[in-house]
C-alpha cells in the first residue's frame, strides 16, 4: 500500500494545490490512501465544514489537525460526526471528535490514523506518548497499518515518540513548523519516520504568510493581521509504502511539488 502524507495545508493557496497535485500524485505513483494535516486551511487557521468537503473533494481521505482545531466553532458539530477528521488524542474526552480512526482505502484495506499533540513550546495538555499508546491498544485486530501524525514543535519530542512506537506503528511523521525536513529514514522497528512533512501553501512568505507583515511585526512587536501569502505555492509532504501484511514500512520518499508545474 502507499499512502501520501501532505504536510500542514494552509489557505487557499494550499487547497489549491491539493485541488491540482493531489489526483496526479495519485495517479502517478499509484496512491492508494491520503492523509493532509487540515488545522490551517480556512483562513490560515481552523476549518471549516466547506473547506473540509473541498479537501475530500480532491482525494483526501483523512485529515489530521493540532493546535489551531478549536479556531473556527462551525467545526465543532461536524467532529463529532465525522470519523475522517481528528483532532489531537490527548485533548481532553470532553472535547468535540476523536483522535484516532480506522477507514478503508480504495484497495479496501483497513487503515488506522492517530493523531497527537506535543506539549514542548505548546499547550498544557495530557502526555502524547501516553495517548498514542492508548489508541494503538484500540486499534489491534482491526489494522495492521497505523500511521501517527505527531504535530509538534520540537524536534526531539518528535523523534522521541517516533522511537517509542518504532515496530508498532506504520509511520509516525511530524507536523506543525511549516518547515520540511530531510530526515526520512525507515527506523530499526520497521516504522518510517520524518521529522516535518512541510507545507503546502505559498512558500514566497513566512511559514504561508505575507513577509512584510511578519517582519513588520517581528521589528514593532505591535500587533498586526497575518495575511495569506499567494506565490511560489507546493505541496509538500512523503510517500510511504507500507507491507498490509505485517503492518511495516518498505520505504518512505519526500514529495516537493510546485503548482507551476502541474498546469
Amino acid at each position: 500500500m502507499k499512502v501520501l502524507l501532505i504536510g500542514d495545508i494552509v489557505g487557499r493557496p494550499g487547497r489549491d494545490a491539493v485541488r491540482k497535485i493531489v489526483p496526479e500524485l495519485r495517479k502517478r505513483h499509484g496512491i492508494d490512501f491520503v492523509i493532509a494535516n487540515a488545522e490551517n486551511i480556512a483562513g490560515g487557521s481552523g476549518l471549516t465544514p466547506d473547506t473540509v468537503d473541498e479537501l475530500y473533494n480532491n482525494q483526501v481521505d483523512v485529515l489530521t489537525s493540532g493546535d489551531h482545531i478549536w479556531k473556527k466553532k462551525e467545526i465543532y458539530e461536524r467532529l463529532d460526526n465525522d470519523i475522517r477528521i481528528l483532532r489531537p488524542a490527548n485533548f481532553p474526552e470532553s472535547c468535540p471528535g476523536r483522535g484516532a480512526t480506522v477507514v478503508k482505502s480504495n484497495t479496501g484495506k483497513a487503515v488506522g490514523v492517530i493523531n497527537v499533540l506535543g506539549r514542548v513550546f505548546m499547550k498544557h495538555i495530557d502526555c502524547p506518548f501516553k495517548a498514542a499508546e492508548r489508541e494503538l491498544k484500540g486499534m489491534a485486530g482491526k489494522t495492521k497499518i497505523v500511521l501517527v501524525d505527531m504535530h509538534a514543535e520540537a524536534t526531539s519530542e518528535k523523534i522521541a515518540l517516533a522511537r517509542f512506537l518504532d515496530g508498532r506503528s506504520s509511520a509516525i511523521f511530524g507536523t506543525h513548523t511549516h518547515v520540511q525536513t530531510a530526515d526520512e529514514k525507515i527506523l530499526p522497528g520497521g516504522s518510517a519516520y520524518i521529522t516535518d512533512l512541510g507545507m503546502t501553501g505559498a512558500h514566497d512568505s513566512v511559514i504561508g504568510r505575507d513577509s512584510g507583515v511578519i517582519i513588520e511585526h517581528f521589528l514593532t512587536c505591535m500587533p498586526a493581521k497575518f495575511e495569506m501569502a499567494e506565490g511560489g505555492i507546493e505541496l509538500q509532504g512523503a510517500i510511504v509504502e507500507v507491507d498490509e501484511g505485517n503492518g511495516k514500512a518498505i520505504s518512505i520518499k519526500r514529495v516537493r511539488e510546485k503548482m507551476e508545474d502541474h498546469a
